[in-house]
Order: C-alpha cells, then structure tokens, then sequence
C-alpha cells in the first residue's frame, strides 16, 4: 500500500476537470463554450467525424445541437446517436467519440466528455492542447448525420462479452432516470433473471434525483419490499455502478472490485487515492499487485494501459474491466458481478474484503485551489499515522468542494480524524466551524 501523501494539486487547465467539463447550465456551462469546445475539439482531430451521444437531461438536445454547430463549422463530421451511456459512445467513438453529460450530478447540471479514436479519455495534455484552439478560425464546410442503432448494436455487445446464464436471480434495477432507463433493464431480462426496474422513467429534470448510484436509499427500499436476492445502480450516464444486498446494505465500488479480481484471478488491479485500506490489505494476502493512482477514471485507465492490466475501478463506482471493452461500463460491471456470485448472497461476496472505517466531508471551496500550507498539515498528519490510518484531502474535480477522508480501524478513530483535519482545513480556508 502507498503511504505517500494523500493530496491532490489542482490542474492548469481552465474548463476541463477531473472528466470533461461539466457546470450548472446557463451559468458555468454555455450553448456557446460548448460551441467553442466543438470547434477546438474538431480541429485537434484533423477536421474528423466525431460519434456524439447524450444523457437524458432536457438540456441535452440545445447542448448536442451547438456541439454538432461546432463540429460543422469546423468541417467535421457530426454522427448523432441519441440518448446513450458513457461507455457506448466509447465503444463506438470515430475520431472523437463526445457524451452530453454531467455524469452523476443533478438535473441542471450538464457537460461534455471527450474520447480519441480508440475510445480512450483524453490525457491532460491533450485537453490543454484542446483549450488552446478555442479562439481558433475554422471555415465551415462540415455535415451532421444521425444513426438509429448504436443502441442495439451496444446492447448486443454487452450482453455477448459480459453476460451470463441468470436464472433464478431476482433483482432490482435502478436506472437514475438515466442514459440505461431501457438498456439495462432489458439486458438482465434477455439474460433469465427477474427485474424490478426502478428510475426508468426520464423527464427531462429527474435524472439522479434521489435515485441511482449517487442515492442507493430507493433501491434499498425496492429490493427489501420485494424479496429480491440484491439490486443494482447506476449513474445518470452509466459509467458508474453500485450494489445493494438483499437486506438492503450498500456495497462499494471497493467491494465490488475485490469479489471482481478474486473471481477474474488477474494478478494486477489499479485503484485510486480514495480505495479502502481493507482493499490493499486483502490484495496484499492474495500476491496481488495494486496501483494506485489520482482521484479519477482516467487516472485508473492510464495506470492500466501503462502496465497492460485489465481490471481497476474507484470506491465510487466507476469498474473497469478491458477485456472487450475501452472504458469503464457500469452495465458490463452489474453482469460480471451477478456472474461472480457462483450460488453465494451479494453479502457473503463482499465479506470478502473487510472495510476500515471511512468518514467524508465537503466544504465549500472559493476558486479552484487548496492553499499550500493545508496541503503541508495533511501530509504531516499522514505522517504521524505512519500507514495505520490516513487522511486525504482534494479539491472535487466536478464541484466547489473541498473533499476529506479519515480513514482508520475503527468508527471513532476516523471520525476524530476527520474533525481534525477539517478544523485545520477551514482555519487555512479561512472558514468558521
């Protein structure tokens, strides 16, 4: 396990954060920045076909039309797919592959995430290289075409390289009103298994409103009421995906990742900052290698890619497995995880990993930088816990927020922690208690 300092420095980039660019619409995120964003975009491609899906936000149709503007202004090729998860627009990506989306967030939020022709997130140096041809001239001269099965030729992938023989298996399926609303629940159906499906109904303002991954207290309920073996969630987009078991409890992205690579027997797992210790505790019993890398799934895929490994995630939710597939896949995930049960309760996988006590906080954060000197505490703390608890503190890629976690043994020791370090926090914030 790393025990180096848990903290993160803020970018330089301007727009993109910890995935794609993503604000409230109206406000941080404009018909007109995502124009420019198309434009620079495009042309960093070398003018070329850029495959465009979106979220179920109404703000994403006014979005998805100025992004295609961009694309054609800047002679490019806009192919638009409709409404799609994440992961199908990586799957499919031409020389750009682009999400109308804000992910997990709520309903007035939106966003633009990017991948290159191989599916791939771009790299910090490519989104700066992006940022820089904002202000650039184009000539127009573009067109924008429009497909009507992306959606059945994803659905047919998954199903072919994920799934598994579910017969017998009753579970909840909670969609956040999101980009899976029909996917997912048709997947598990095609599959043999019961569905109670929840969240699957988008308006337009609903989308992770008390529902999916980012609030697993509807699924809980849905799966408890109706005697099912476990449910499921994902985020508005699909690319994350949590559990619950039978009796209701939550199961981490940790979790899921541990009964992953015990059941996948990879020798190699990439992790981030914010992995319980439980994790490494039981890789390590196992002689299994684990990298450790910044607060995103980007920064996982890197770390993969880098080392040729094929599984990784986030205590999140975000699961990575690159076996036929490019990216993180929240539906691919549920499939590989009701697989790897083998006639065991969701509960009895999990206790696999025993968890270490975590505690989380946000404070508000003006602008987009920790001061130094909070940064300085928080590794001098770690340093003093010498590897038996820790604590980190970041600046949220996707939110005004500072992030804190306490991590130790036990309830109290962390929740001590994590009043100390954000007493130290907010005194360098020059914040009140």
């Amino acid at each position: 396990m790393a025990t180096e300092p848990q903290v993160e420095i803020a970018s330089a980039r301007r727009y993109f954060g910890t995935d794609g660019v993503r604000g409230v619409v109206g406000e941080d995120l404009t018909v007109e920045l995502v124009e420019q964003l198309a434009r620079a975009a495009t042309i960093w491609s070398s003018s070329g076909r850029v495959f465009v899906g979106r979220d179920t936000r109404a703000s994403g149709v006014e979005l998805e039309e100025a992004f295609a503007r961009g694309v054609v202004e800047a002679g490019g090729v806009a192919v638009l797919g409709g409404v799609l998860p994440t992961p199908a627009v990586a799957l499919l990506a031409l020389d750009l592959g682009v999400v109308i989306t804000a992910s997990h967030n709520p309903p007035q939020y939106n966003g633009v995430k990017f991948f290159d022709h191989h599916g791939r997130k771009l790299s910090d140096a490519a989104e700066l290289e992006i940022e820089a041809l904002m202000e650039a001239k184009t000539s127009g001269g573009g067109v924008i075409d429009h497909v009507e099965v992306a959606t059945d030729s994803y659905l047919e992938h998954i199903i072919e390289r994920f799934g598994s023989d579910l017969s017998g298996l009753k579970l909840a399926v909670d969609c956040a009103n999101g980009a899976y609303s029909e996917i997912a629940p048709e997947a598990f159906a095609r599959l043999g298994a019961e569905v109670v499906a929840i969240a699957n109904a988008p308006d337009g303002v609903n989308i992770n409103d008390h529902c999916g991954a980012t609030d697993l207290s509807f699924l809980a309920r849905t799966v408890v009421e109706n005697g099912c073996d476990l449910g499921v969630a994902f985020d508005g987009d699909g690319d994350r995906m949590l559990a619950v078991t039978a009796a209701g409890e939550p199961v981490d992205g940790d979790q899921i990742l541990a009964i992953l690579t015990l059941h996948l027997g990879v020798d190699l797992v990439a992790v981030t900052k914010m992995t319980n210790l439980g994790f490494h505790n039981l890789m390590r019993e196992h002689g299994i290698r684990v990298l450790t890398t910044d607060v995103g799934d980007r920064y996982v895929l890197e770390a993969l890619w880098r080392e040729e490994g094929m599984l990784g995630g986030e205590q999140s939710g975000h699961i990575i497995y690159l076996k036929d597939h490019v990216t993180g896949d929240g539906l691919a995930a549920a499939l590989l995880l009701c697989s790897a049960l083998e006639g065991r309760t969701l509960a009895e996988a999990a206790a696999v990993m025993p968890r270490f006590a975590q505690v989380k906080r946000n404070l508000q954060l003006e602008g987009n930088k920790l001061p130094k000197s909070a940064l300085a505490k928080v590794k001098r703390l770690n340093t003093e816990l010498d590897g038996r608890a820790r604590v980190l503190v970041r600046a949220s890629g996707t939110e005004p927020v500072v992030r804190l976690l306490a991590e130790a043994e036990t309830p109290q020791e962390a929740e001590d922690l994590c009043g100390r370090i954000e007493e130290q926090v907010r005194r360098e914030l020059g914040q009140s208690s």
